[in-house]
């Protein structure tokens, strides 16, 4: 079966170095939870190396959209590709792709920040020759060289994300997938790792896919984004161009303020921003951000 014509208009200028396939596709991705329909039929593709930013509220469905791109749940119905590898039928080869920071935190309190990152390099088979120096190479590109030798559970919050992107970074992924990762921070720490981040992007080359309720972190940081409900994509461009085109529907007046992602978020959400999500959901994001808070 032949896949439709491509909808998306032309691709920017490539900001890094990969320019094979899409670093992710999902095509008619389906994922139920019992009688839930988590995901309804997602049409997703990311390019590579841009900064795309999946927005919605609670219980749209992203997590586990993102859980499905990286393996941790199966793809039951439609498929998913991470740069032309079926997450469904090459597990192991996505898996050597990706760094993740999801949004329960991950490093262990009772090591060093060396050491947390340590384990993941032999986690992710990094060959043995090669650990040290790209242990210190994560935790010198998050900004951590002269805290990597202290306990992780001394760290601030904002250092214990930085902590969890080098831990991501140290397999040096061609996709990384962040979701919420700047939960609980102040506005200072969520932009020190955005600097981090986006350093490494720049650095690299390689794709960077998120999920964030903060839409000025959106606005500021992703190239596109989709804004996804009810386990759907509903809108999907440049910040400028949702912002734009729901100004020309809803009749913007000249020299009115214009509308903010902020705006484009509540119009596809519509009037069930309250509805979404479940209390397991609520509980896991409050015990992360109580953490890294």
């Amino acid at each position: 079966m032949t896949d439709p014509p491509d909808p998306r208009p032309p691709a920017p200028p490539p900001t890094g170095r990969d320019t094979g396939p899409d670093a992710v596709v999902c095509h008619h991705l389906v994922h139920h939870f019992g009688a839930t329909r988590a995901v309804d039929g997602l049409d997703l593709a990311v390019r590579p190396g841009e900064v795309f930013g999946l927005l919605g509220p609670n219980g749209a469905g992203k997590t586990t959209a993102i859980r499905a791109i990286t393996t941790l749940l199966p793809v039951t119905a439609g498929t998913v590709r991470v740069f032309g590898h079926d997450a469904a039928r090459d597990r192991m080869a996505v898996r050597r792709l990706l760094g993740y920071v999801p949004q329960q935190l991950s490093a262990d309190a009772g090591l060093t920040g060396r050491e947390n990152v340590s384990l993941f390099a032999r986690v992710f088979d990094v060959p043995r020759r090669e650990r040290a120096a790209r242990v210190r190479q994560a935790l010198a590109a998050v900004g951590l060289a002269d805290a990597a030798d202290r306990l992780a559970k001394t760290y601030s919050g904002g250092m214990v994300r930085r902590l969890e992107l080098a831990q991501a970074l140290v397999s040096a992924p061609r996709l990384l997938i962040l979701d919420e990762p700047t939960i609980g921070l102040d506005p200072i720490a969520r932009t020190t790792v955005w600097d981090h981040i986006t350093a490494v992007r720049r650095a690299t080359g390689m794709t960077v896919l998120v999920t964030t309720h903060y839409m000025d972190e959106a606005d500021q940081y992703c190239d596109r984004v989709a804004l996804m409900h009810h386990g759907r994509i509903r809108a999907s461009g440049t910040p400028r161009q949702l912002k734009d085109e729901l100004r020309r529907r809803t009749g913007g007046v000249p020299g009115a303020s214009e509308p903010s992602l902020e705006d484009v978020f509540r119009d596809v959400a519509g009037g069930s921003l309250d509805e979404g999500g479940e209390f397991s959901d609520v509980r896991r994001t409050r015990r992360t951000a109580s953490r890294v808070g």
